[in-house]
């Protein structure tokens, strides 16, 4: 099966590898550019980290305060951001298993009065301040890094969705579903695109494709493992 895969590198060449391992042909044509930011970390004392995603993992690791910050707790949203989180030197990783809520719930067993680091993004999914905040858990937010949308598909895209090469999409988040359809407004091939099969992550991931009218397959637990099963 031809797939198409637009998240942003380097998870995007990850997926392709697998798909590969599974017999698949991976289109890769990332809708999203991750951006660091390069911002100082908070002031102050921090009980741990925050890990949301593989970008944020990244963007503190390379980070000039890193050192400051190495030696916490850290507490990742999922399996692949916390084999990043360990692979990048930190050593007290909590793989979370789920999403922005489980990832709250795991914090809220800090101590009330902890101040938590969040390596984030512009763009974030959840209230995990609010999450925290009655349990008198702190989150002193570090925007490290932010996605800018693609301009246009690359040519093997438009080619192979003009040809009906591809069967299926893959979608890891509504920004990049977002990013994606307006490329293909601007390559005219909505219509092809929306003919495909489109494996999402989330319901909501899969909210603006419904709102076209794509039919959509949801992955019953938000990581990739459960999204390959689909196919």
């Amino acid at each position: 099966m031809r797939l198409l895969v637009t998240r942003p590198q380097p998870g995007a060449g990850d997926t392709a590898r697998r798909l590969a391992a599974l017999g698949h042909d991976a289109i890769v044509d990332p809708m999203l550019r991750v951006a660091q930011t390069h911002a100082p970390l908070p002031t102050g004392d921090f009980t741990a980290i925050a890990f949301t995603s593989v970008n944020g993992v990244k963007a503190l690791a390379a980070h000039a305060e890193k050192t400051r910050v190495r030696h916490l707790p850290a507490f990742a949203v999922g399996s692949r951001t916390a084999q990043a989180a360990r692979a990048a030197g930190f050593a007290d990783v909590t793989d979370c298993a789920g999403d922005v809520i489980a990832l709250g719930t795991a914090l809220k067993a800090l101590p009330p009065g902890s101040r938590v680091l969040h390596a984030a993004g512009a763009e974030r999914a959840g209230d995990l301040e609010g999450d925290l905040a009655p349990a008198g858990i702190s989150l002193a937010l570090a925007v490290l890094y932010r996605t800018l949308p693609a301009d246009q598909l690359a040519p093997e895209t438009l080619a192979a969705l003009k040809s009906g090469a591809v069967a299926a999409a893959l979608h890891y988040s509504a920004r990049t579903v977002e990013s994606l359809l307006e490329a293909t407004a601007r390559g005219d091939v909505t219509g092809p695109f929306l003919a495909l099969r489109q494996l999402c992550l989330s319901h909501a991931v899969a909210a603006p494709l419904r709102a076209l009218g794509a039919t959509t397959e949801v992955s019953q637990t938000p990581d990739e493992d459960a999204l390959l099963t689909l196919l």
